[in-house]
């Protein structure tokens, strides 16, 4: 059915005529995409030429059209979009008569709740306020006739268009750094997890700009992919006013799944997916098209004084531009990456990552050109790859920053799948943690840029670089992805060829990339069994130091949550303790570590007085590993903000009450630590006390004072401080915010954690008093907590509590379980 015959069928041509037509238009399923918005343009076409008809004749008015410029210009009306109009006149008619126009054409839209952007000029108006502000005239660049004076508008455009190409040199670096400071503002739609479809890089926004650029006669966009990228962007965000109601660009977590099945895809993540592929193609565009439109328009500033240089010593012919080897087949020409007149692409396999490797090292992009030559020109690597091909792989991955958009030119073009076919498992692959900042084949090239900066410090840099590639390959695959990824690093190590051992190495390195880590921060270091483990995970001296690297390397790649002087220098005592155990140093097993100066000072003062004491202070982080505090991101040394420590006698309640306390105060648990020790007391007899080691910061405002803090524990511990009560009344008064479900706890034994305690590991969504909970959990289990190791990444809290029950051994087996099912019900 035509959009004519639409409103045919309605009650009328008028406003509620087109409101019944365009409502039966977005609700046929089966029309949708490119013919829906194409429709919708052509019913509103319709339905705006009658109001502006009889309107015209009306007021009397002769030589004015009306225009739709925009979006509505390109026909590409979502259902919630803007309805961009222009009422241009030849300034023949009476002002008055022009408004009366005006109102007719724009209050109708306004009766129906459509958004409107109008503006009544002449051609003269139009090109004079196209020349002062940038986003009129990229507007005007897609005007397009609804009704009226045809040949109007046709004049228009041709001034514009004119003016656009005339003053290229001028608009067009304007409009590159409007779409740099977007860019900066709302971030890259392809790593974004509510990624703004139209303003984010790579979203609707750059894909106009690149439509502008074309115009302008300078530079051309690459046009493979980027018509059908476009309409992937528009198809969701067809779907994205439709499921939502609103005029929202924003895909907000909360309506990806609606979205999704509204597009017929599986899941969110099939959305995100599509989404990032599109965005990727956007923003690869941008780049190549603004590296060649500065290319050009130097060329164009510098020609007029070459002109007059040539004319008089070569007879005005063009000279060829230089060229300088960068390595075999590869040269540099006018700040690119382009073949030498004697490769032979043909009979070279190893030319794609030598050319690549070349521009890394270099700091220079891709030709577009040669890229695309060598994804239909170059034989495929034989398996396994020579040692050439390993070497240049290995030296494309150590060229750090300049790694990225190189990687990205070979993406584009299918190059990367074809050398390594198990990325595409990975490809433009979301992950939903907060945490992370890159969709998963981002991070692993991140990952092999941080690992670039720290090959001085490891014997095999080529394995570092490779298995940082490789290291979350196997989340593409169900199950844990550590276990899957050392099936999928050990065929890709083959493939790439490495040798049985250095296949074997790597293949380690990915399946225990988190072991360090996750072992530092929420395991009791002191306890043998905890570094044997581990050593007994890596084997060998030279393997732990390349995962020590790794560990880093991952971190930092992730995102500024994951990594902290703190983290650095936890990991680096546990990779200390594991190479002696390595160099056969065995960790003696009733020695504990003995308290810091500060605690001790405190356990003296609890054993004289019998109460709780504590200090809250703030101090530079420990030295990590070498004495000297590691860097962190830029070259900043991340502050260990604020440090509480607290002794006191042991007794019943004390985790729940400390964590209650805090979580009053607003004060979020950034890392805490407790252990029992026995000290002896003014009797020469042993006395058990408590020692904690809080990381806190300040939800907002000021520090709590320490004597506030101490008088609250002390009334929670003697029952006289409801401390649960007061955290639901606050919880009540402030709902929780709008957002996707976190999944549920889930608490498990750690199997062989330790010889000396059953170890209950918690993984829960982070939030005040959560700590509260768990502690008062354990407690109502009857066990004693002998130590706690409490790890925030993120959203997510991972909390380790090593306990006994009350004869001090370990739980037995069915009783460890029967405690972690109740702290997970009383969780959930």
């Amino acid at each position: 059915m035509t959009s004519t015959e639409a409103i045919t069928d309605s009650e009328d041509s008028g406003p509620s005529g087109y409101a019944a037509a365009r409502l039966r238009l977005l609700q046929q399923e089966a029309r949708s995409g490119p013919p829906r918005r194409a429709a919708l343009a052509r019913l509103t076409d319709d339905w705006l030429t009658g109001l502006f008809t009889a309107a015209a004749i009306r007021a009397g008015v002769r030589g004015a059209a009306l225009v739709a410029v925009g979006g509505y210009g390109r026909g590409e009306l979502s259902p919630r979009s803007d309805l961009d109009l222009l009422l241009l006149h030849d300034g023949s008619a009476d002002a008055d008569a022009v408004a009366a126009l005006a109102d007719a054409v724009w209050y109708p839209v306004w009766d129906l709740g459509l958004a409107l952007d109008h503006s009544v000029r002449t051609p003269g108006e139009a090109r004079r306020t196209a020349g002062e502000d940038l986003k009129v005239q990229l507007g005007l660049l897609d005007a397009r006739p609804i009704a009226g004076d045809l040949g109007l508008v046709a004049s228009l455009r041709t001034a514009i268009l004119a003016d656009w190409r005339n003053q290229a040199p001028k608009h067009l670096p304007a409009l590159h750094e409007l779409c740099q400071e977007r860019a900066e503002r709302t971030g890259e739609l392809q790593f974004l997890l509510e990624p703004d479809l139209k303003e984010a890089r790579g979203g609707l926004r750059d894909a106009t700009a690149l439509r502008a650029v074309a115009a302008s006669w300078v530079a051309d966009a690459p046009r493979e992919g980027l018509d059908r990228a476009r309409r992937t962007l528009l198809d969701a965000r067809d779907a994205l006013h439709l499921t939502t109601g609103r005029a929202t660009d924003r895909l907000a977590l909360q309506e990806q799944d609606q979205v999704a099945e509204a597009l017929g895809l599986l899941d969110a993540d099939a959305l995100l997916r599509q989404v990032y592929e599109a965005a990727r193609t956007v923003s690869y565009a941008t780049d190549v098209t603004w590296r060649e439109v500065n290319r050009v328009l130097r060329a164009r500033s510098v020609r007029p004084r070459l002109r007059a240089m040539l004319s008089g010593s070569l007879g005005g012919s063009k000279p060829a531009p230089e060229r300088a080897p960068l390595a075999d087949g590869v040269v540099e020409a006018d700040g690119e990456v382009v073949l030498a007149r004697a490769a032979r692409p043909d009979r070279d396999p190893v030319l794609t990552l030598r050319a690549a490797a070349a521009a890394a090292e270099a700091g220079l992009p891709l030709s577009r050109h040669l890229v695309r030559h060598l994804a239909t020109t170059v034989r495929p690597l034989p398996v396994p790859w020579p040692p050439e091909a390993r070497e240049e792989l290995v030296t494309l991955l150590g060229a750090g920053e300049a790694t990225v958009g190189v990687w990205e030119a070979l993406e584009a073009e299918g190059i990367i799948t074809r050398l390594l076919p198990d990325w595409e498992r990975v490809h433009c692959r979301p992950q939903r943690n907060p945490v992370h900042t890159w969709t998963v084949d981002r991070h692993l090239v991140e990952t092999a840029v941080r690992a670039a900066s720290l090959t001085r410090r490891v014997h095999r840099p080529d394995l570092l670089l490779v298995a940082a590639l490789l290291h979350d390959i196997g989340k593409g695959w169900p199950g844990d992805h550590s276990v899957a990824g050392e099936v999928i690093a050990r065929d890709m190590a083959t493939r790439i060829g490495f040798d049985q051992h250095d296949v074997g190495v790597i293949a380690t390195l990915v399946r225990h990339h988190l072991l360090l880590v996750e072992t530092a921060t929420r395991r009791d270091l002191d306890d043998p069994a905890t570094v044997r483990s581990v050593a007994e995970a890596v084997s060998s001296a030279s393997t732990l130091e390349l995962l020590h690297a790794l560990t880093e390397a991952d971190a930092l790649a992730t995102g500024p949550a994951a990594w902290s002087a703190w983290r650095a220098s936890l990991v680096a005592d546990l990779v200390k303790r594991v190479a002696a155990v390595l160099a056969g140093e065995a960790p003696e097993e009733t020695e504990e570590e003995a308290p810091s100066a500060d605690h001790e000072r405190l356990a003296v003062e609890a054993l004289r007085t019998g109460e709780p004491v504590l200090t809250l202070h703030t101090r530079p982080e420990e030295p990590a590993g070498d004495g000297e505090v590691e860097p962190v991101g830029d070259g900043e040394v991340e502050p260990v903000g604020v440090e509480l420590l607290i002794a006191l006698p042991d007794r019943p309640g004390v985790l729940p009450a400390a964590a209650g306390v805090l979580a009053l105060h607003r004060l979020t648990v950034r890392a805490a630590d407790l252990r029992a020790v026995e000290l002896p007391n003014e009797m020469g007899e042993s006395a058990d006390l408590l020692l904690l080691s809080w990381r806190v910061a300040a939800e907002y405002g000021s520090l709590p004072q320490a004597a506030r803090l101490r008088a609250d524990l002390v009334r929670a511990l003697d029952g006289s401080l409801d401390i649960r009560a007061r955290l639901a009344e606050r919880e009540a008064a402030y709902p929780r915010r709008r957002g996707v479900k976190a999944p549920p706890p889930r608490v498990t034994v750690a199997a062989a954690g330790s010889r000396r305690a059953t170890v209950i590991e918690v993984r829960a969504q982070d939030a005040p008093g959560l700590l509260h909970r768990i502690g008062n959990a354990l407690e109502s289990s009857a066990v004693r907590v002998r130590s706690a190791h409490v790890s925030t990444l993120g959203a997510n809290a991972v909390d380790a509590f090593y306990v006994t029950g009350t004869d001090g051994d370990p739980l037995p087996e069915l009783r460890a379980a029967e405690v972690a099912r109740e702290v997970e019900k009383a969780l959930g």
